[in-house]
């Protein structure tokens, strides 16, 4: 009930502490790490797809999943806008190709359905178009169900006030304006045909064989830990390298006739990291 009179009148609900923050992320992570092992070790094949709207948060979840995973096992599909060629192909095509083999984590950072999103609300797309995919893709989802692919939806909700703020906050910062997009800044004005567009997107897909699990954004921390804490509970994945014992193996003691070059044979980046800290015997 207090969630809910919060949401109201437009109050955020109270933050994680940081260090709470940081600590549960960490072991959220750990988990992530024993998920990938269980996937090599098993040959499993997960699918997990981000989407919501502009800055709802998706991205920083995504590399919070991947910081301490090999990219060799959990991969990003974040595709370009379609080329000419892509355009004449059947519609997922291009996404089939991105698939996970056996022993892979595929995330999708936005996947087939910028149909029901972006080209609906853009006219990217025919109705014709958008009639179709709505009508197809439960099927095309249940066909990589059936194929023994593990697929998780997940849908990223953000205010209207959150986003505008998130946007505001791109204009001035140099490592995030190129997150602003004309697409970005014209979803502003089509707020509500985005959210019929989502309305009905949910009507034909949210079903129970692939259903859609929303994650309130407005506060990222908290968006990271729910949609990791549930994408791990949705799993029956195993600690499969519990008692395994690694042991580092001794160093030669003994010379066998290795002698490096001189320095002066190689080239050097510039040390730019020991110029920043300026005279060293000044600042004692």
């Amino acid at each position: 009930m207090a969630k809910e009179q919060n949401k109201k009148k437009g109050k955020r609900p109270p933050r994680l502490p940081d260090d709470v923050y940081e600590a549960e992320l960490f072991r959220l992570q750990a988990e992530l790490v024993k998920l990938q092992q269980w996937v090599r070790a098993t040959g499993a094949r997960v699918v997990v797809v981000f989407e919501g709207r502009d800055a709802a948060g998706k991205g920083g979840t995504i590399k919070r999943i991947t910081e301490y995973l090999s990219p060799r096992v959990a991969r990003i599909a974040a595709l370009p806008v379609p080329t000419e060629r892509e355009k004449s192909q059947w519609y997922y095509q291009r996404y089939v190709a991105h698939l996970p083999a056996a022993g892979e984590v595929v995330l999708f950072d936005r996947s087939w359905y910028n149909r029901a999103g972006v080209e609906k609300v853009m006219g990217y797309c025919t109705p014709q178009e958008h009639a179709r995919f709505l009508r197809q893709t439960p099927i095309f989802e249940q066909m990589l169900i059936d194929d023994g692919i593990l697929l998780r939806k997940y849908w990223f909700s953000v205010s209207d006030a959150e986003q505008l703020k998130r946007f505001r906050s791109r204009l001035t910062d140099p490592v995030r304006r190129w997150k602003l997009s004309p697409t970005d800044l014209e979803s502003i004005h089509r707020w509500e045909d985005y959210s019929r567009a989502k309305d009905e997107m949910f009507v034909h897909t949210d079903l129970p064989g692939s259903p859609w699990f929303v994650v309130e954004s407005d506060v990222k921390k908290h968006a990271r830990i729910n949609m990791i804490s549930h994408l791990l509970s949705t799993i029956p994945y195993e600690d499969v390298a519990a008692g395994e014992e690694i042991e580092l193996p001794e160093r030669p003691a003994a010379s066998r006739g290795y002698e490096r070059p001189p320095r002066e044979l190689s080239t050097y980046v510039p040390d730019v990291a020991t110029s920043l800290m300026g005279d060293p015997e000044r600042s004692l």
